[in-house]
C-alpha cells in the first residue's frame, strides 16, 4: 500500500515538473512538423499527378481534334478511322470520350449513351469560348478534361472534345507514398523520444543543481551560489543569495537581540544581588544605608520593568498585523500635551522647552503610539542637552502630510553613528547613556511607530552643536492592503 502512494505521489510530482512539460513540447515540435510536411509532400504529388495526366489527355485530344476539324466529321461525314481512335482514346484511359459540334449536339459517345443528345454544361460553355478545362473529384476519383476544336485560322470553336477518366491509379500512388512516409515517421518519432528524454534532463539538471546547493544545511546561510547555466539559474541563484544574506542579518540582529536583552535584563538583576547581598551579609546596617540600598533597588526594578515595558512595545509595532487604533486626532493638542508632561524633566535641568505650531493640523492617526513616538524623541533632546540649553519643536502640514521637528542644542550625534541609531539597544556613548538612563529601545520604537503611519523619520546632527529630527506623516490614513492597491494601480 505504501508503495502504490509512494508511486502515485511520484507520478503526480512527474505530472507537474518542468521535465515532463519539456518533453511534451519538445515532442509536438518535431511531430507537427512532421505531419505538415507528410499532408504537403501528399498534396503536391496528387496535384502534379492530376496535373501530368490532364496535360497528357489534352494533348492527345488536341491531335484527335485537328482530324475532326479537317474532316467535316463535326458536320455529320463519317470516318471510321476518326470512331476507332476516340475509341482507343477512352480504352487507353479506361475512361468515356464525347464529341459536340458547335450546337451542342453530341456527335460521339464511347459509351453509347448520349448520342445525339444536346448537352449544356458550364464547362461546354466555358470550351466553346475557347477555354480548356479540367475539373478533378477526388471523392468520385475521376478527372474530366474539356479540349475545344477550334480553327487557328479563323479562332472559331466549331465543337469540342469531352473525356472523363478515372483517377484510381493516382489514389493508389498516394497510399503507397503515405504508407512509405509512416514508416518513416515511425522511426523518426522513436529517435526524437530519445533525443526529447536526453535533452530534457540534459536542460533541467542545472535547476537539480540550484536544488541540491539549497538543500545542503550546512552552507544554507554561510555562502553565495552562482550557477550561471542559464540566465535564469543565475537568476534564481542572485535571488538566493539576497534572500541568503537577508536572513543572516536578520539570524545575525536576532542573536545580537537576544545578548542585548539577556545583558540588558542581567545587569539591574545584577544590581539588585548586589544590594541584597550587602544588606544580608551586615549586621546593624543603620535604617539610611538601609533606606538608600532599598532605594537602589526600587530604581533598578523600575529600570528593569521600563525595559520589559519597552520591548513588549516594539514587538507589538514589528508584527504583521499590528494593532493600530486610527481616529481623528488634533495634533496640536497632542503635541501640547507631551510638552506638558516632560517639562517638568526639562525644567529640571534648566532646558528651555518651546513649542512653534503655525496651523491647526487635525490627522487620522493612532493618538498612543505617535504620541509614544514624539515623547521619546523630545524626551532624549532634553536629556542628551547642554546646561542651559533649549528644546524647539516645529509642527506644520502641507496639502498630504503634517511634519513634526525636533531641535536641540545638544551634545549632538556622530556622523559615522547616525545610521545605527534607529537599532534596537545601539547607544552613541554607552557610559554617558547608562548615567541618564533608558533602555537603548527608544529610537527602534519611534521609527516603528512612524512607519506603522507610513510616515518617514530623519535626523541632522553635526556633534557639539545638536540635533534635529524630522518625522512626517500623511494627513489621511491608509492600511497597507489599500497601499499595495494604489501603487499596483499606478505602475499600471
Amino acid at each position: 500500500m505504501v508503495t502504490i502512494s509512494r508511486f502515485k505521489e511520484r507520478l503526480r510530482r512527474y505530472g507537474k515538473s518542468l521535465r515532463l512539460r519539456l518533453f511534451v513540447i519538445l515532442l509536438l515540435v518535431g511531430i507537427l512538423p512532421l505531419n505538415v510536411l507528410k499532408i504537403g509532400v501528399l498534396s503536391s504529388y496528387e496535384k502534379q499527378a492530376v496535373k501530368q495526366r490532364a496535360d497528357q489527355v489534352r494533348s492527345q485530344c488536341r491531335l484527335i481534334a485537328d482530324q475532326l476539324l479537317t474532316s467535316g466529321y463535326l458536320n455529320g461525314s463519317q470516318s471510321d478511322v476518326i470512331d476507332s481512335e476516340v475509341r482507343m482514346l477512352g480504352t487507353l484511359y479506361s475512361g468515356r470520350v464525347v464529341v459536340l459540334n458547335s450546337n451542342f449536339r453530341i456527335v460521339l459517345d464511347t459509351y453509347g449513351i448520349d448520342t445525339d443528345k444536346v448537352l449544356i454544361a458550364q464547362e461546354v460553355l466555358e470550351a466553346f469560348s475557347g477555354e480548356e478545362t479540367s475539373n478533378y473529384n477526388s471523392n468520385e476519383q475521376f478527372l474530366e478534361v474539356t479540349v475545344p476544336v477550334r480553327d487557328e485560322n479563323t479562332q472559331k470553336t466549331s465543337g469540342m472534345m469531352i473525356i472523363a477518366v478515372p483517377t484510381t491509379d493516382i489514389r493508389e500512388g498516394r497510399r503507397e507514398i503515405s504508407g512509405v512516409i509512416n514508416l518513416m515517421q515511425i522511426v523518426l518519432v522513436l529517435l526524437l523520444i530519445g533525443v526529447a528524454f536526453y535533452l530534457t534532463r540534459l536542460l533541467v539538471r542545472p535547476f537539480g543543481k540550484v536544488t541540491a546547493r539549497l538543500e545542503n544545511d550546512d552552507q544554507f546561510l554561510e555562502e553565495d551560489i552562482s550557477i550561471p547555466d542559464y540566465t535564469e539559474t543565475q537568476m534564481l541563484a542572485e535571488a538566493y543569495n539576497r534572500m541568503r544574506r537577508r536572513l543572516k542579518e536578520q539570524e545575525d540582529s536576532r542573536q545580537e537581540f537576544v545578548s542585548n536583552v539577556s545583558h540588558e535584563l542581567k545587569t539591574p538583576l545584577a544590581s539588585m544581588k548586589v544590594l541584597a547581598d550587602s544588606l544580608t551579609t551586615q549586621e546593624s546596617v543603620p535604617n539610611e544605608v538601609y533606606r538608600e540600598f532599598m532605594t537602589d533597588m526600587s530604581s533598578e526594578i523600575d529600570r528593569e520593568n521600563q525595559i520589559i515595558n519597552d520591548l513588549l512595545s516594539l514587538v507589538k509595532m514589528n508584527r504583521k498585523s499590528p494593532d493600530i487604533n486610527i481616529r481623528e486626532t488634533n495634533i496640536n493638542e497632542m503635541i501640547d500635551l507631551i510638552l506638558k508632561r516632560l517639562r517638568p524633566i526639562a525644567d529640571k535641568n534648566n532646558i528651555e522647552l518651546v513649542l512653534e505650531d503655525y496651523k491647526p493640523i487635525v490627522a487620522e492617526v493612532d493618538e498612543t503610539k505617535l504620541t509614544l513616538a514624539i515623547t521619546n524623541l523630545v524626551e532624549n533632546a532634553i536629556k542628551y542637552n547642554k546646561p542651559n540649553g533649549w528644546v524647539h519643536v516645529s509642527l506644520n502640514m502641507d496639502s498630504s502630510f503634517f511634519f513634526i521637528k525636533v531641535e536641540d542644542s545638544g551634545i549632538g550625534i556622530p556622523e559615522e553613528s547616525q545610521p545605527y541609531i534607529f537599532e534596537r539597544f545601539y547607544r552613541v556613548d554607552k557610559s554617558h547613556s547608562r548615567e541618564i538612563g533608558g533602555t537603548g529601545l527608544g529610537l527602534a520604537i519611534t521609527q516603528q511607530a512612524v512607519l506603522m503611519h507610513h510616515g518617514a523619520i530623519r535626523v541632522y546632527s553635526k556633534p557639539g552643536e545638536g540635533t534635529t529630527f524630522t518625522v512626517r506623516i500623511p494627513m489621511k490614513y491608509q492600511a497597507w492592503e489599500e497601499k499595495q492597491e494604489d501603487s499596483h494601480e499606478a505602475d499600471e
